[in-house]
Order: C-alpha cells, then sequence, then structure tokens
C-alpha cells in the first residue's frame, strides 16, 4: 500500500469470446503460471457444459452465479483495549466481486468431478441455483456478521 499516492488500476481487455469484462477477469484468477490460454480453454469449456445441460447462454449462468455468491457484510478483527472484536463491515464492490471469484474457484477445484471445466461447470450451475458450497461460504459468512452486530459501533 503505497503511501504517496493512489495506484492506477490496470485497464483488462475483454474476454475474446463474449466480450465480457468479468469473463475475462475471472479467466485471470483461473490462470496459473501465466497460462492463459489453458485457462481460457477450462472457462470455455464449462461454459460449453453449461449450455449442453441448461439451455440457458453460460455466460447469463456465470453472471448470476457470480451475483448470488457476492457477499454483502464481512467480519474483520479490531483490537480494542486488550480484546479483539469481529467487527462486521460492509463489503467494497471490487472485494466484493474478487471474493466471489475465489470462492467460486475454490470450492470448484475441490468437487470430484473429472475435469477442470465440469467441476467449474458444477459449482456455476449450482451457485446460480442458490445452491453449492460457495452458497454456503456467503451465508456463513453473513451469518458470522449478524451474530456480531453488537460490535459494529467499533466500525473505523
Amino acid at each position: 500500500m503505497p503511501r504517496r499516492r493512489e495506484v492506477p488500476k490496470r485497464e483488462i481487455l475483454p474476454d475474446p469470446r463474449h466480450g465480457s469484462m468479468m469473463a475475462a477477469k475471472f479467466i485471470n484468477c483461473i490462470m496459473s503460471a501465466g497460462k492463459k490460454s489453458t485457462a481460457e480453454m477450462g472457462f470455455y469449456r464449462a461454459m460449453d457444459f453449461i449450455e449442453e445441460r441448461t439451455g440457458q447462454s453460460g455466460l447469463t449462468v456465470f453472471k448470476q452465479a457470480v451475483a448470488n455468491v457476492k457477499p454483502v457484510l464481512e467480519v474483520k478483527s479490531r483490537r480494542v483495549g486488550g480484546a479483539t472484536y469481529q467487527v462486521p463491515v460492509e463489503v467494497r464492490p471490487e472485494r466484493r466481486q474478487a471474493l466471489a471469484f475465489r470462492w467460486l474457484l475454490g470450492f470448484a477445484r475441490a468437487r470430484n468431478e473429472s475435469s477442470f471445466a465440469e467441476k467449474l461447470a458444477g459449482e456455476l450451475m449450482a451457485a446460480s441455483k442458490n445452491e453449492g458450497a460457495s452458497i454456503r461460504k456467503k451465508e456463513e459468512t453473513h451469518r458470522m456478521a449478524e451474530a456480531n452486530k453488537a460490535f459494529s459501533h467499533y466500525r473505523w
């Protein structure tokens, strides 16, 4: 975190197949070791699986899944007089999207299907229907924030 000035956000190009900025950011999150073409291939195969199984556009299912997984509240630790409190705070929009991507990818990779594309497609379809592990994670985060609502006056 720089002390002098705000660091400018890097502009990324929309993905080539759908022209969506959100899909391009998600592909960048999937990417490991700089292998973008492999990440794109996995994402687009997952979109094809979704279109085969649901009959809907893969991109609309993806956007619905991300919207369902985005958390509104989270807890942050705050130390006051020797005690640590879990203070509920609202999540910034950029962080909201980043958390949704991270949870979707993490739980997709932990699934039992054979290929990554099938795992990702399964998790996205489940999240778009408001079920699955990533939705449970969001609800758990909201429950934590709700349970610690009494400490919200420690917000900074």
